[in-house]
């Protein structure tokens, strides 16, 4: 798998995982037990928990990436139904990195306006994808998820920053 990914990706979805943690984990223990003192300490192993988990999701390993996908988001979105997040969700750090590990977690198609939202392109930039056969069309519909995540992880083109006319 060719990912490239930079300093900032990593730091980013550290940012985002410690935010999910305290908000989803860490608030509601607080309301329920009346007090941070029993938390800090687990406040501090989530922190460094979610500098590994970024690495983990970011890195060239596949199984290892989309297992820690799978556990992060079966713990900080718990629901009784399969995981569908809305469209702007692909947008964050976490679903950039869950898009180019395991493409959509629970399906093995999207709708275009979907798969637009995980390429962060528009529905159009899918159909043009389509038609060239950049991206797979799903025989039942949409763009199939493998495609979306080898077209996120394959190598991208320079762009030379002095073309001669």
């Amino acid at each position: 798998m060719c990912q490239v990914t930079t300093t900032e990706d990593h730091v980013e979805l550290v940012a985002e995982l410690v935010r999910l943690l305290e908000t989803r984990i860490l608030d509601p223990l607080e309301i329920l037990l009346t007090s941070d003192e029993l938390l800090s300490p687990v406040r501090a192993r989530l922190r460094v928990e979610a500098e590994v988990w970024a690495a983990q999701l970011l890195g060239a390993d596949r199984e290892r990436a989309t297992a820690t996908a799978a556990r992060l988001i079966g713990v900080l979105f718990p629901g009784d139904g399969p995981f569908d997040p809305p469209d702007s969700w692909w947008r964050s750090a976490l679903g950039r990195a869950v898009a180019r590990t395991a493409g959509h977690p629970t399906a093995a198609a999207v709708p275009y306006a979907t798969a637009g939202a995980m390429l962060g392109i528009t529905r159009q930039g899918v159909h043009d994808l389509v038609k060239r056969g950049k991206l797979d069309r799903h025989p039942d519909g949409g763009v199939t998820t493998s495609s979306i995540r080898d077209r996120l992880n394959r190598p991208q083109e320079s762009i030379p920053w002095h073309r001669k006319t």
